[in-house]
């Protein structure tokens, strides 16, 4: 039997909302091991000058506990 475990976060990109998923994943990585799944809940964008500065999601990460 495995447990899964899903823990919310939030990353950026100024380049993307792909690469801001591809992100968040990466550091996630770096502490969490096991990761299946995740899903987008949110999409945002920081606007400056009239310009998008920045790709923000967030999102919730599934992995399976130890």
């Amino acid at each position: 039997m495995s447990v899964v475990k899903v823990i919310e976060i939030t990353s950026s990109s100024p380049t993307s909302f792909a690469e801001a998923v591809k992100a968040g994943i990466a550091k996630a990585s770096e502490t969490i091991h096991g990761i299946k799944g995740a899903w987008v809940s949110e999409e945002s964008l920081v606007v400056e000058n009239d310009q998008v500065t920045e790709f923000r999601v967030t999102m919730r990460v599934s992995f399976v506990l130890d």
